[in-house]
């Protein structure tokens, strides 16, 4: 009985004892570094390179900051309407069957590139904006306004009036950028303000992600989130290198942003007329593969096969037929796909150049003057115009931008005649359509082409996608 007693009695006296010492030891409650204080830190010798990158950092971050612009804006949404809202049925539920809206709200970034209040951003941030609300690092807010948008590579120009002198960020050189340096991106990411995050240059030149028509990316893995779109992505001297833009929603560490020597480029023409023009060259394309390059007896896989010659554009003046596979343009060897279109764009309509094409086992060298993005559109319009607005009893449309970034391709069908000969084949609403007679509908553009050249024919093949399942249909005109 004594020892059990004994026991706790000594355990208590020993925790007394300690904690009394703890209280009594200096009086301190926690200890400051020596460098300030009355302790020595943990680390005493700091590599001075380590001191100087982060300070680099952090007078960056000072410097650049200020020209960093939040952007929210208000926009009006259609709403997808319910697939009972058709049936008579259900109309007492769904109202009288006209169009419904909603309002959204966004966040973004920009980036401030003149004292006259001139902003950059992504287009999408702006896209379809009935107000526009920009926020300064002083935290003044101004009524933004679209000066331009260029949605073929989702740049835009907004401007502010503001009597104060405005913060400026300098431009860099997107050319010269090398995998391994520095990237630093500031934006809005999910409303938190002026958010500085590092990593590096992941890689540079990424195209073919579907996310917009015109792609050549620099990948980083500084940390880009949604709000951030349309800010500027750094390097350590703090000149814009990039703008982002995208993410890949399934990964961590891969962000996407718009070069800025491309940027450059939209930017003074949207400044100027507020649209942009592009070359043009009149052809539909698609890539070479090691199986195309052996049996068209190219060494190596490389250039842009063309599928398709449209008629009366200056490929066609020139002699460029179907068949051949284009190697360089205006003396720039043509690597893929993706290149040739953004060579093509990046260069001035009326401009002379010299195409080197494989043709028959052999390089033939032609001469021809690139037409304008406007006159590329005159011949859509008339390609569109050729393909019926309800064909075979239905409506479609592009599948939404969300989808195509995950590299979704086709296009959806809206609306269905209930005794058209697409419900009657099967066809529903929801269902995408992604090749017809074999040939693949990767956007409404091809869709519009591959209807009106079968339009006469009268009957069709569709491959559709349904969830998860791949269906074909026969559709025959009555």
């Amino acid at each position: 009985m004594k020892s059990v007693t004994i026991i706790p009695c000594i355990l208590f006296l020993a925790a007394a004892a300690f904690f009394s010492g703890c209280e009594n030891k200096d009086g301190a409650l926690y200890y400051d570094s020596s460098r300030k204080g009355s302790a020595e830190a943990p680390v005493k010798e700091v590599p001075k390179d380590i001191l100087a990158t982060q300070q680099a950092f952090t007078t960056l971050a000072k410097q650049v900051t200020p020209s960093v612009v939040n952007i929210s804006t208000i926009s009006r949404k259609k709403l997808v309407p319910s697939p009972f809202q058709f049936s008579p049925f259900f109309d007492e539920f769904f109202g009288d069957g006209q169009p419904r809206y909603r309002r959204d709200t966004s966040l973004g970034s920009g980036f401030i590139i003149n004292r006259d209040g001139y902003i950059v951003t992504n287009d999408h941030v702006v896209r379809d904006a009935e107000s526009i609300k920009v926020k300064l690092s002083n935290d003044k807010e101004y009524e933004g306004k679209i000066v331009g948008r260029d949605p073929k590579t989702d740049i835009a120009v907004i401007k502010i009036d503001s009597r104060d002198s405005l913060p400026v960020a300098v431009l860099g050189d997107s050319d010269k950028l090398q995998v391994g340096q520095w990237a630093i991106a500031i934006g809005n990411p999910f409303g938190l303000d002026r958010t500085v995050t590092v990593g590096v240059v992941s890689a540079t030149g990424r195209s073919n992600m579907g996310i917009e028509t015109y792609e050549d990316f620099i990948q980083t893995d500084a940390s880009i989130n949604p709000g951030n779109s349309g800010g500027p992505l750094l390097n350590i001297h703090g000149e814009v290198i990039g703008i982002n833009t995208a993410i890949v929603a399934s990964g961590q560490g891969i962000g996407f942003a718009i070069p800025v020597n491309m940027a450059k480029q939209v930017v003074e023409q949207l400044l100027k007329k507020g649209t942009v023009s592009r070359g043009w060259l009149g052809v539909s394309i698609q890539p070479v593969n090691d199986e195309i390059a052996a049996s068209f007896g190219l060494k190596k896989a490389a250039g842009a096969l063309v599928n398709e010659v449209v008629t009366g554009s200056p490929a066609a003046a020139a002699g460029i037929k179907q068949g051949d596979i284009i190697l360089s343009l205006d003396g720039r060897e043509v690597k893929d796909v993706a290149q040739l279109q953004r060579l093509v764009a990046d260069t001035p309509a009326g401009k002379r150049v010299q195409v080197a094409v494989f043709r028959d086992g052999r390089e033939i060298k032609l001469s021809l003057v690139l037409g304008s993005s406007e006159s590329a559109a005159a011949s859509r319009a008339k390609t569109e115009e050729a393909a019926p607005a309800n064909w075979m009893g239905m409506t479609v449309a592009e599948l939404p931008r969300e989808l195509r970034m995950r590299g979704a391709i086709g296009v959806v069908i809206t609306d269905i005649d209930a005794e058209g000969i697409a419900a009657e084949a099967g066809l529903q609403r929801g269902d995408v359509i992604i090749s017809i007679n074999r040939s693949r509908v990767g956007n409404l553009a091809e869709y519009n082409r591959a209807v009106a050249g079968i339009a006469a024919k009268g009957s069709a093949v569709l491959l559709v996608k349904r969830g998860n399942a791949s269906i074909y249909f026969v559709l025959k005109a009555r």
